[in-house]
């Protein structure tokens, strides 16, 4: 992928691709805290014990944090936009997976799962980010706004999550499921094929 954002000024596309990589890190920093509110209904429901409760929010961030790493080494290795795309997908099935389980064991699978897929996201995110804007002041505006939609994405699960709740703690885990989706679609038609390594 070419350094496309050498200006100030960024055309429509650009803003569309920064929109996507932007809504990828919102979904990744949503599901860490949205699902709080929503434990007591789901231990209610599932009949889950204390124990297996945390698994349902440590399984996400155990599959976030521990393969971080592994997640960028993989992007290099097999391409940005090929990593970003398959990590994705299974983060909408992983989602949709987590709000339909009837079953405590099947939904920290699903939680796991989902946090595997945002430890690939993410890093392939930040790098087609890096890659496409120029580095100084294009470079360090993307980064600030990318940076700025995490924090957001963290900050309104808290909120969400309350209100999700009130409908069925399910929700909690199916609504990042279709903007997961849109951006999938939108990624798949506004990333550039990169050559391969």
């Amino acid at each position: 992928m070419t350094t496309s954002a050498t200006t100030d000024r960024w055309d429509a596309r650009l803003w569309a691709l920064l929109a996507v990589l932007c809504t990828v890190l919102f979904l990744d920093a949503l599901d860490v805290s949205m699902v709080g509110v929503a434990l007591p209904s789901i231990k209610d429901d599932l009949g889950l014990s204390t124990a297996s409760l945390q698994w349902v929010v440590s399984g996400y961030v155990l599959g976030y944090g521990g393969l971080l790493l592994l997640g960028g080494r993989t992007a290099d290795l097999l391409g940005r936009r090929q990593v970003l795309l398959v990590a994705l997908t299974v983060f909408i099935f992983a989602s949709l997976l987590g709000g339909l389980v009837n079953n405590g064991t099947l939904l920290i699978a699903a939680r796991l799962i989902k946090g595997v897929s945002a430890a690939f996201t993410a890093p392939a995110a930040l790098s087609i980010l890096t890659t496409t804007f120029a580095e100084g002041p294009a470079r360090n505006r993307a980064l600030s706004i990318f940076t700025a939609c995490g924090a957001s994405g963290y900050s309104l699960g808290l909120v969400l999550s309350g209100f999700l709740t009130e409908l069925g703690w399910r929700w909690t885990f199916l609504m990042p499921a279709p903007i997961a989706i849109v951006a999938l679609v939108a990624a798949y038609r506004l990333i550039p094929r990169q050559p391969r390594p």
